[in-house]
């Protein structure tokens, strides 16, 4: 009875010390990682350290929005896709998304503006797909400067818009066969995905002057609110042109 007695109160001792020693060593390591500063991940893997100062991602703060009437300068790269006179006096870049429909209404506008102004005016057209709404407007970009490599660029897009209702992966290819495009030609620069450097180039720069939505557009530099109909667009071309 007594030794029972005893080998209960030596075993509740040593249950004692252990606990006290895991409560201790914990302790330690807990006061150990707060000294050296390690925090968070403990898997081996190596937190990214992002440097405030050097952070150039032009979604990185959100741009703001372009004001109203007051020009920026736009930039008109070598590779861009220009309709009309090359040297006209009035430039409108338009950021544009093929399978939004507010895009598809300002393409109409844009098209009635060359039609009146075939010499006065040049219109440049960069992408800005919107893939998180419209999931075939990445791959009709694509595919329009695909298309753009056999000189059918604003023939491709000019079609994209006329049948959007239709805009599919396989329609995307059907527009290519109507154009008669070289087939083998189009198909492999499009399931490479070369050109899709060039839409995030466009997309990035739109942001980086505060395009967040389609259709962006600025007129010498000012900016278009938006699907504007042509009265509108008509407007701010006179204004440009009297200057």
């Amino acid at each position: 009875m007594i030794r029972s007695k005893s080998s209960f109160i030596l075993g509740l001792a040593s249950g004692v010390a252990v606990v006290s020693l895991i409560g201790f060593l914990v302790f330690l390591g807990i006061f150990m990682r707060k000294e050296l500063g390690i925090t968070g991940n403990t898997d081996g893997e190596v937190a990214e350290v992002v440097d405030e100062g050097t952070n150039n991602e032009p979604n990185d703060p959100t741009p703001s929005k372009p004001e109203a009437g007051k020009p920026v300068s736009v930039q008109v790269a070598k590779d861009d896709h220009i309709r009309g006179n090359k040297n006209a006096k009035i430039t409108i870049v338009e950021w544009s998304d093929i399978q939004c429909p507010f895009c598809t209404r300002f393409h109409d506008t844009m098209k009635q503006v060359m039609k009146t102004y075939p010499t006065q005016v040049r219109w440049v057209f960069k992408h800005f797909p919107l893939e998180s709404i419209h999931p075939y407007a990445q791959k009709a970009a694509e595919a329009s400067e695909c298309a753009g490599k056999q000189n059918k660029f604003w023939e491709y897009l000019d079609a994209a818009y006329a049948n959007q209702d239709k805009l599919n992966t396989e329609y995307i290819t059907t527009i290519a066969k109507d154009l008669k495009l070289d087939m083998g030609k189009f198909s492999s620069c499009l399931s490479s995905g070369e050109m899709a450097a060039k839409v995030k180039k466009d997309a990035e720069y739109g942001q980086t002057l505060g395009v967040q939505g389609t259709p962006g557009s600025f007129i010498n530099g000012i900016n278009i609110p938006g699907a504007v109909p042509f009265s509108q667009v008509d407007e701010m071309i006179k204004a440009e042109l009297a200057k």
